[in-house]
């Protein structure tokens, strides 16, 4: 049964020969799960499987090197420059159309982002010109662990192309395109955005020639075309054929323009393409901008550009963007697009589409908008997801269905805990979950105040935890006897970390707080602690908000303390890790001056790469102070005193001091269940701080440790065990 809810969004779709069976699209992604020489191997297929099983109508897969490995911009990455590389290709298409989906190759040379093809195998970069001095440095936001290791980047050649290399290049692009069709392909893309070889032509900022190949926006786009056409003729009229190209370039003055990206839209057109993707680029020296482009953090921040070039030219768009599955809906059905594109959230779930399809929208596991997937590439690693800790490791398959009536306890209902429980019942276990609090969620709740989108998985796991009927015994304390009485055979400890306060001179005083007690005041949890350094008026209002159930809801606290909080105007935090910054920014956003205090030399550890670009930028934007590396930090009745990192002995004044330092694992609950004779399986940040991604991905690993063996992808028997994805 079709859902009809997403009418437009689920309806069969059409790019040229090719017929979809509805509009959604898994877009390109660079997720370095081939092999080290190019070749597709289990682990891309597996992906790209998964995708295909959870319903998308077509799914692009990412970067395939046309050059390779020159022009290649990251490890692991797919290669289609040779025949050899035939026998992998040829199986993924295969095994992807054995589950209804079509795929598309998207044929790629890096040129001037070829970092890690010159980095590695020395290649130069190709180029339309020489290029300007950099502005900044995306090596700044890397912390120095992070750095160690890597070296010194080697000195870069550019290589200006001559009429031969761009000859050369065409010929590349038309015979990989030859090599789409043999292996099974449905389409290919050709990628001519992300200040890639032709973006980079098309680009006035980055072309600078005064040849048949600069100057005009004609001249500048013969390249892209001359490969168009290429293609077009090595696989004849009927295949599909399309370019990927950018709306703009964010940041970049006398780049890429939507005035400009129209023009190049129908020029793409009259070349003979059956559709365009619409994608955006920005300033890569400008950190914040790696989130407001191809990969945004705004929702829907590029439908109107689509919709722009939607309206200039008549085939199909695809788009994307961040957009909800709702708003592309509605997009689909005023023709602001044909299709959508959509990449960090089938990543998350890429059972998204199958669950939209039969009416189950509340089951699709949320992207939280974290950056981990992306900054993994960033960073050289292969793809990973905070919230599905199952992503790149597909070729693992599925922990086995329970054997029997076994019985396990989970101890500790924040997001280890609440997603050890669901999996374990979706594969047939009962599941006791125990939690000593009141209400679910544990860290997760404050987290999901400081920033809304971990609200979406909160929300998503209680529902979890209630349609799957897992068995919560909340305001409990586990102990060995109650887990005898319950008759378990294993118990899982996701208790999470404790949180000292730090021995700062001075931070016992009463208008220094630690992030258990604005987590208290703010989610309606007084302790003794809180007595103490607060007024009656704020301990009513938070017995009131626990009693009415206002502070059980994240979305009405946010709104909330925008009107009244019980904190001074002035605040120091101490400690620039996730939590400091990210309570910097709650904070910022209710109108409070806030300095941030890092005694490492650089803040933003436990965030990932490309949301510590965006953040470290905003804050100082909107008045921010931050002071890493500082040190002989001490807490005043007014101010805190400290050294900075050049020496200089500095004061704030502060009315409130808040303490973001000191969480550490603590393993004191299961070293007293195993002393027992218990079988216990402790994860997350009981075993020392790993955030979000590290509860949800220890609790896969205690789930598969418990349930013993697994379930290939490719096994019939997959279907016992597919109701944990």
């Amino acid at each position: 049964m079709t859902s009809n809810r997403y009418p437009h969004l689920l309806s069969q779709g059409r790019i040229g020969s090719m017929v979809l069976r509805n509009r959604i699209v898994v877009t390109a992604m660079g997720v370095s799960l081939s092999e080290p020489d190019g070749t597709v191997g289990e682990r891309l297929i597996a992906y790209h499987e998964q995708q295909a099983k959870g319903g998308a109508g077509l799914i692009v897969s990412g970067v395939a090197g046309v050059a390779w490995p020159v022009g290649a911009v990251a490890v692991n990455q797919t290669a289609i420059s040779d025949d050899r590389f035939l026998p992998g290709l040829e199986e993924l298409t295969r095994r992807v159309h054995a589950h209804g989906a079509c795929i598309a190759a998207q044929l790629h040379h890096g040129g001037l982002v070829a970092g890690y093809s010159a980095m590695v195998n020395g290649h130069p970069l190709w180029a339309p010109s020489i290029p300007g001095k950099p502005k900044g440095s995306v090596g700044d936001y890397f912390l120095m662990e992070e750095l160690a290791g890597k070296g010194a980047m080697p000195p870069i050649d550019i290589k200006v192309l001559e009429k031969s290399d761009i000859d050369l290049v065409v010929e590349q692009f038309a015979a990989a395109a030859r090599r789409a069709v043999t292996a099974g392909f449905d389409a290919v893309e050709i990628h001519a955005g992300h200040g890639y070889l032709l973006s980079s032509f098309i680009s006035p900022y980055s072309n600078k020639r005064t040849d048949e190949y600069g100057g005009s926006l004609e001249n500048r786009a013969r390249f892209a075309l001359e490969v168009l056409r290429a293609v077009r003729a090595e696989v004849g009229p009927d295949f599909p054929v399309w370019m990927k190209i950018d709306s703009r370039e964010v940041g970049r003055q006398d780049g890429i323009t939507i005035d400009l990206a129209q023009q190049f839209a129908k020029m793409v057109e009259d070349a003979g393409a059956d559709a365009v993707t619409i994608t955006a680029y920005h300033d890569t020296d400008l950190g914040k901008l790696h989130s407001q482009s191809h990969t945004p953090q705004i929702e829907s921040w590029n439908l109107d550009s689509v919709a722009s070039i939607r309206s200039a030219i008549s085939i199909p768009v695809i788009g994307s963007g961040r957009v909800e599955a709702r708003v592309a809906d509605r997009a689909i059905g005023d023709q602001e697009l044909d299709f959508i594109a959509m990449g960090r959230k089938l990543l998350a779930d890429p059972y998204l589409p199958a669950k939209l399809t039969r009416g189950a929208p509340d089951e699709v596991r949320p992207c939280i908008y974290c950056y981990t997937c992306i900054s993994a590439i960033y960073m050289g690693d292969v793809v990973r997801c905070a919230v599905n800790p199952e992503l790149g490791l597909e070729l693992k398959g599925k922990p086995l269905p329970a054997k029997g009536a076994r019985h396990v306890a989970v101890v500790g209902g924040g997001p280890g805990g609440m997603e050890a429980a669901h999996r374990l019942r979706a594969l047939g276990y009962r599941v006791t979950l125990i939690e000593k609090s009141d209400r679910l969620g544990g860290t997760l709740r404050f987290a999901a105040l400081a920033y809304e989108p971990n609200g979406r998985l909160l929300t998503w796991l209680q529902g979890q935890i209630a349609a799957m009927g897992v068995d919560v015994r909340l305001s409990t304390q586990a102990t060995p006897e109650l887990l005898r009485a319950l008759g378990v055979d294993s118990v899982l400890v996701a208790t999470g970390a404790v949180r000292d306060m730090p021995p700062i001179p001075g931070s016992t005083r009463d208008h220094v707080y630690s992030g258990d007690d604005l987590r208290g005041m703010m989610l309606g949890e007084i302790t003794s602690d809180l007595k103490r350094k607060t007024s009656t008026l704020s301990r009513v209002a938070t017995r009131i908000g626990a009693a009415t159930g206002a502070t059980a809801n994240p979305a009405l606290v946010r709104k909330a303390t925008h009107a009244w909080m019980p904190l001074a105007d002035e605040i120091v935090i101490i400690g620039g890790e996730l939590v400091g910054l990210e309570l910097a920014e709650f904070l910022m956003e209710r109108k409070r001056t806030v300095h941030v205090l890092e005694q490492a030399p650089r803040m933003g550890k436990g965030l990932t790469l490309v949301r510590r670009m965006r953040i470290l930028a905003e804050l100082v934007e909107h008045g921010v102070t931050l002071h890493a590396g500082v040190s002989n930090i001490a807490i005043g009745k007014q101010d805190v005193t400290f050294d900075s990192k050049d020496g200089q002995s500095l004061a704030i004044r502060a009315g409130n001091v808040i303490v973001a330092q000191g969480a550490r694992g603590d393993t004191a609950l299961a070293d007293a269940l195993k002393a027992a004779g218990m079988d216990v399986h402790v994860y997350g940040d009981a075993l020392g701080v790993g955030y979000i991604e590290g509860a949800m991905r220890g609790a896969a690993d205690a789930v598969a440790r418990v349930a013993g063996g697994r379930i290939g992808v490719g096994d019939e028997q997959a279907k016992l065990a597919e109701a944990t994805a």
